[in-house]
């Protein structure tokens, strides 16, 4: 009989042991931290949003005698600055800035790890930058197609989140409702400061009440902060209108299906609303290697109890496999 498999929760909170500030352009400058071990097997934790920033949590998904865990603020956000910017700030100037990040801290290859909007960025770099990349552990995949888009800001999760979705269409005249993300686009890129903030709260509240299989009342505090909804509003507004920059509506899916024997995780929650299952579904059916566990009583949040378990599941895998 086979034994069970051990839980896992979130390793204790750290600090970063040392942090520092990276010129990436005439305009950019990122902020970056490490923490955990400095001879560990380096991991690159990449945010969500775009536009959400580093939160400390994202430190205890790694053993930290095992990983050396670094991580930074994209373009825009968190304590890069300038803040809430959206010149040069695309998907490619972000892999661009990761590669960046790798030469000036010295790190050879590294797993790459990334959660929604995270996961994007984490197999647009690995698709540009293969032989830097060991392994990709990715959760709530987010492939930035037009259906995902339409579903989460136009019209499907809106049949599930009825009450919330009433809120976050209230800045917009029914007239423009036809087209929401170009409607939010238009205040979150205009000069009126009160209509630009009352789109950021309401964009950024819709994501926050539909996180988790609780439902609005477990909205995350900070979706409440002027300053976050602002930078997160906008960043993230500005790459969906613009398609992820990418080339054509489903280049990503194209390219994970050059992956060949790459290794991978995929931890997706079965009713997660804001990244439906169906895009991990086809992510795991064209890059036949990846490992796909659905979580069965789980939405998009990364620390609902087991996403939280096989994420820290698959760093352990990881460590394991290469030897940290």
């Amino acid at each position: 009989m086979n034994k069970l498999q051990p839980r896992f929760s979130l390793f204790p909170r750290i600090d970063a042991k040392r942090a520092g500030r990276l010129r990436v352009s005439d305009i950019h400058e990122l902020y970056w931290e490490e923490s955990g071990n400095p001879a560990g097997l380096p991991v690159v934790a990449l945010h969500g949003g775009p536009g959400g920033g580093c939160s400390p949590e994202m430190r205890r998904f790694f053993d930290p005698d095992r990983y050396r865990i670094i991580m930074f603020d994209q373009r825009g956000c968190g304590r890069s600055s300038p803040f809430s910017n959206l010149t040069d700030n695309t998907t490619w100037h972000l892999v661009d800035d990761i590669e960046r990040l790798r030469e000036h801290l010295g790190v050879e290859r590294w797993i790459v790890f990334g959660g929604s909007w995270g996961s994007t960025l984490a197999l647009t770099y690995a698709a540009m930058h293969r032989e830097r990349t060991l392994g990709l552990i990715l959760r709530g995949i987010f492939l930035l197609t037009e259906a995902e888009i339409r579903w989460f800001y136009q019209e499907g999760a809106s049949r599930l989140f009825p009450d919330a979705y009433d809120r976050y269409v209230a800045p917009i005249p029914e007239e423009e409702r036809h087209d929401l993300v170009a409607a939010f686009h238009k205040r979150l890129t205009g000069d009126d400061h009160g209509d630009r903030i009352a789109a950021a709260r309401a964009w950024a509240q819709w994501e926050g009440e539909t996180l988790s299989l609780r439902g609005p009342g477990s909205k995350p505090t900070r979706f409440e902060e002027d300053d976050f909804v602002d930078a997160f509003a906008r960043i993230e507004c500005h790459y969906f209108w613009n398609k992820g920059f990418f080339q054509k509506d489903g280049w990503l899916l194209d390219q994970a299906a050059t992956f060949g024997n790459l290794p991978g995780v995929i931890v997706h929650g079965r009713y997660d609303v804001v990244t439906p299952l169906s895009s991990a579904w086809a992510l795991k059916k064209a890059w036949p290697n990846v490992t796909l566990k659905i979580i069965g009583d789980a939405g998009h949040s990364s620390l609902e109890p087991g996403i939280v378990n096989e994420l820290i599941r698959a760093t352990q895998t990881m460590a394991d496999r290469f030897g940290a």
